[in-house]
């Protein structure tokens, strides 16, 4: 499954809302290879299995904003906003879509999931090691400007020249 969905169109897919990490119905809809309204029905036929922080759907301020990102045409295509899943409501989506496809697109974003809180992770890490060496080397760095700016000032009263000096004829 990995050959069919790269990594990167997976974590291309998963978007940020109400502060967590979710995709969108449709995007899993095309990733399953079945219709949206088929995956929704499956879910609302299963509700006990998609908790609120599984799945919830979007207010229609959230859909407006959405629309708006992504160039969706307000003419065509859906007219409710849609389900978003949290990284536990995919899980439990392969156990309502009963396919080897579900299953191998599930292990797919879960492995997705996975990759993205590490790059999140490596991130912070990454950030707090600057903070760090930047915090450290900053006042080494102060004393070689202090002393870059001192070579650099003219002294306040001219010097007196030396060596030998030729007369003019």
């Amino acid at each position: 499954m990995s050959n069919l969905v790269p990594l990167k169109n997976l974590i291309n897919k998963i978007i940020y809302l109400r502060g967590q990490k979710v995709m969108l119905d449709r995007d899993l809809a095309e990733l399953y290879g079945v219709e949206t309204r088929i995956l929704n029905q499956a879910v609302t036929r299963n509700p006990e299995r998609f908790p609120k922080d599984f799945m919830y759907q979007l207010t229609n301020k959230e859909f407006t904003i959405l629309k708006s990102q992504f160039v969706i045409s307000s003419w065509g295509g859906r007219r409710y906003p849609p389900f978003a899943f949290t990284e536990q409501g995919i899980a439990m989506l392969s156990s309502v879509l009963h396919s080897e496809r579900a299953i191998n697109v599930n292990i797919a974003i879960m492995r997705a999931f996975v990759k993205l809180r590490e790059l999140l992770l490596t991130n912070k890490e990454l950030n707090s090691k600057l903070q760090k060496i930047e915090a450290k080397y900053d006042k080494q760095f102060r004393v070689v400007f202090e002393v870059l700016q001192q070579l650099m000032e003219t002294p306040a009263k001219p010097r007196k020249e030396i060596g030998f000096k030729r007369k003019k004829s």
